[in-house]
This record gives C-alpha cells, structure tokens and sequence, in this order.
C-alpha cells in the first residue's frame, strides 16, 4: 500500500489493483468546499486514464463520511470555477471506467448523499444516516439529487426524502435501495479491503465495458439495448484467453 499526503483534503491510498480516496476534514465532519471537490476533481482526472487501478473505495475520515455541503461556504459565498461544476465533477466520478463504491458510516446528508450517490454503489456501515435536507435550507439539488435519488430508489420515495428532509438508518437505506447492504461498523474497514480486492481481482478491460453499457442504455427500450448490446459491445479483453486458460489449469 502506498500512503497519502495527510495535509490533503481528498487523501488517496493506492493498495494491490484498487484505489482509496478518503474525504479528509475530519475536524468539520468532511463537510464539503470547493477546495476538498478540486482535489477530488484531480483524483479523478489522474484516475481516468489509469488502466492499473480496478476499483476505486469513496470513503469518510473520522466519524462520518460527510455532513454535506458546508453551510458556511455557501453563507459567505463560493468561489466556483464555472457553473455547475460540482455537478460536473460528480459526473466525472461517475463515468470513471472502473467501478466506484461510495463506503459510507455515519452522517451522509444532502451534498455528501450526491457524492454517494455518483459512485456506482453504496455500502453502509450499521451506524450511517442518510438524508436530503435541501427543503429544511431552503435550497434546491445542483449536484445531481433530483436526478440519481429517484433513478436509484423510485420517484415516490425520492419525494418522500426530498419533501421530509427525514434522516434515514442504514438498514431503512438498504430496504428503499439507496445502499446496497450494510456491514458492522467494527468490521467496515476490513470489509471494504475484502470488496475491493474481490473486484480488483477481475478484468479492468470487463469493468469499463460493462459501466460502459450500463451507462449508454440506461432507460432505453429493452429491444434497442438488446441490440446495443450485441452490435456495440467491446467483446474479449486482452486477457481473456490467459484467464480462461489459467482457470482451466485448475
């Protein structure tokens, strides 16, 4: 394993195949700025084209994965590149050709939710809370929300979040389908090496082509993504022939 910067505000640890990004305020409940998205953007970025690393682990420091966008940022005014960066940013996460999984304990609310919500899945640990308190400030979604919450859990329960502002337990997260499964608390981080390695342990070339046809069918007609499928699909990898033949050595 290789360690990170520990002044970085995204702190990026490279292990056998798979990458852990860590968002790193731990002193504010990693509530998010546009100075933690910028080093998350530049992970990101060097992520893309990087065909050693199989899956990348999206992940809290300290007590929680992330209280949300920080209120005092947005009360003094953000200094955003362009806008709809965030957003941007996020859908830059989301199309990073290997799979993403946001690992998430304690508090993910609202902007720290469509961060999760970017990854290609959630794994909870027993003690997160999930929740969208846009209504509660005032605010409405600019990074994503209106569009992933229903896509991920169905229009009606995306309502009721949104409306509510409830706060959610891990295991009513996995019930709706917003998460996955949940694990122990004692034993996430240890779980999260376990997955990790489980997908690293498969094909790079199979990752990006499936995220790949998942992503350009979704919410088409079956018949027309049946055909995507078999007309566009990026057949063997490379190192198709050396897996099969290794399993059949066996």
């Amino acid at each position: 394993m290789t360690a990170a910067n520990e002044t970085a505000l995204v702190l990026r640890e490279n292990h056998d195949g798979w990458v852990m990004l860590t968002l790193n305020r731990p002193e504010k409940l990693n509530a998010l700025t546009v100075a933690m998205f910028r080093e998350l953007r530049g992970h990101v970025e060097q992520l893309r084209d990087d065909d050693t690393v199989s899956c990348v682990i999206l992940r809290g420091a300290g007590k929680c994965f992330s209280a949300g966008h920080d209120l005092a940022d947005i009360a003094t005014g953000e200094a955003v590149p362009s806008r709809g960066w965030h957003s941007e940013t996020l859908r830059m996460l989301e199309k990073l050709p290997m799979p993403v999984v946001a690992a998430v304990h304690g508090h993910c609310y609202t902007g720290a939710l469509e961060v999760a919500l970017a990854a290609d899945f959630i794994v909870a640990a027993d003690d997160a809370r999930f929740g969208d308190t846009h209504a509660k400030w005032a605010l409405t979604p600019v990074w994503g929300m209106s569009q992933r919450l229903p896509r991920r859990v169905g229009v009606a329960t995306a309502k009721r979040l949104m409306f509510t502002a409830e706060m959610i337990s891990a295991d009513e997260a996995v019930r709706i389908g917003l998460a996955e499964y949940a694990v122990p608390a004692a034993g996430f981080e240890e779980h999260l090496g376990e997955l990790a390695g489980r997908i690293a342990a498969n094909s790079v070339f199979s990752h990006a082509a499936n995220k790949h046809l998942l992503d350009v069918t979704d919410g088409a007609a079956l018949d027309a993504g049946l055909q995507y499928e078999v007309l566009e699909g990026r057949g063997r990898g490379s190192d198709a022939q050396e897996r099969i033949a290794a399993f059949t050595r066996k």
